[in-house]
């Protein structure tokens, strides 16, 4: 799905947008995140350099986290309000509640082993909102998740760039 996703996003905004713009986007949207935009920015796709890709996706990645931690909890309750947006609100509390227990039993590791790790369902934005949801405190939670994104950044530039660019380099 991230493939067809990361394919779509390039294809849209190709032409309107530089690739530079396309991998930062695709970095900021909940699913894709940095591992989107770097596979975005691969040989296979944009083939924008690694050295320039790198930035742009940490940058694009970490830009919405500070809102999501400081500001999810009001719009949840806020949606739980009304009609049809209760629904949304649930199932993010609910995809939030499912990965809550490996943070909550690992604590600030948990929570960067849980961005950091490029598998489906997690990344900076499920992991903010899981701190968020744990009331976890932001002096604890950003470092943490800044922390994941770094690991992520690494594994991804290996598989983009590394596995990827052999391919198609």
């Amino acid at each position: 799905m991230t493939d067809s996703l990361v394919q779509w996003f390039t294809t849209a905004l190709g032409g309107k947008v530089s690739a530079e713009g396309i991998i930062f986007i695709i970095s900021m949207v909940p699913i894709l995140e940095l591992r989107g935009g770097l596979l975005a920015a691969s040989p296979a796709l944009l083939d924008v350099p690694i050295l320039k890709a790198i930035p742009l996706c940490i940058v694009g990645n970490l830009l919405p986290i500070p809102f999501i931690l400081l500001l999810i909890e009001k719009i949840l309750d806020f949606m739980e309000q009304i009609p049809y947006l209760d629904r949304i609100a649930l199932w993010v509390r609910k995809k939030a509640d499912k990965h809550k227990g490996k943070v909550e039993t690992y604590g600030f590791w948990g929570l960067v082993f849980f961005v950091g790790i490029p598998l489906p369902g997690t990344g900076a934005w499920t992991g903010s909102l899981v701190a968020s949801l744990l009331h976890m405190r932001i002096r604890k939670s950003f470092p943490a998740i800044l922390l994941g994104i770094i690991i992520a950044t690494v594994i991804m530039s290996l598989v983009s760039y590394g596995l990827l660019g052999a391919l198609f380099g």
